[in-house]
């Protein structure tokens, strides 16, 4: 089932959701209508296992690099790189097609992807203090309300110049919120790591 799920996201990333019929999905992958409805009530059904889909498997993926990078700092680059890359690749027309025609699935995957990464984000924040990086007083809602701010998917498809210049551009923001929320040790590590 995951990799009809899969397939399926494929298509829909290629040509766009509401483009797509369920017809054009059975005849895409050589299955009969009935077997296609055996699988799916309808299109909803389809976009929301499509939509549990991707949050498990984005999850995985940010819970590995939260796994493999015991340095906070090494760790939120390693974080805040992955989301960037997805959303620079994310295709806008993915986001208006939710948005205008599923706007109750958008919302109820987005909240609970927004809350996974705002818990790892703060529990990176709280790492940094205690390996001594971050400052201690720091107010880890805040910053995590403005980290997601700054990786809102609206922020990137607005912004013009990010797929030409993406690197320079995510290693600006990313030293300019890292060594906002350093302590010394945090900043000379940080200008270590970039050679700033």
């Amino acid at each position: 089932m995951d990799e009809l799920i899969t397939k399926i996201s494929k298509l829909f990333k290629k040509h766009g959701i509401k483009s797509v019929t369920m017809d054009d999905i059975a005849r895409e992958f050589s299955i009969s209508k009935k077997t296609l409805y055996q699988n799916f009530k309808n299109k909803n059904e389809v976009i929301e296992k499509i939509a549990q889909l991707e949050f498990k498997c984005e999850l995985e993926d940010l819970e590995n690099i939260c796994h493999s990078h015991a340095n906070a700092i090494e760790q939120l680059l390693a974080l805040s790189k992955y989301l960037a890359n997805k959303l620079n690749n994310f295709n806008p027309s993915l986001t208006y097609d939710l948005t205008k025609y599923y706007p109750l699935i958008w919302k109820k995957f987005n909240k609970k992807r927004k809350k996974q990464i705002s818990s790892l984000i703060n529990q990176n924040i709280q790492t940094g203090i205690e390996q001594d990086f971050y400052h201690k007083n720091i107010k880890s809602d805040i910053i995590t309300d403005f980290y997601m701010f700054k990786f809102d998917i609206n922020g990137f498809e607005s912004y013009n110049g990010l797929k030409e210049n993406f690197d320079e551009i995510f290693n600006t923001l990313f030293v300019c919120h890292v060594r906002g929320i350093s302590n010394n040790k945090g900043i000379k590590y940080i200008e270590k790591l970039f050679i700033v």
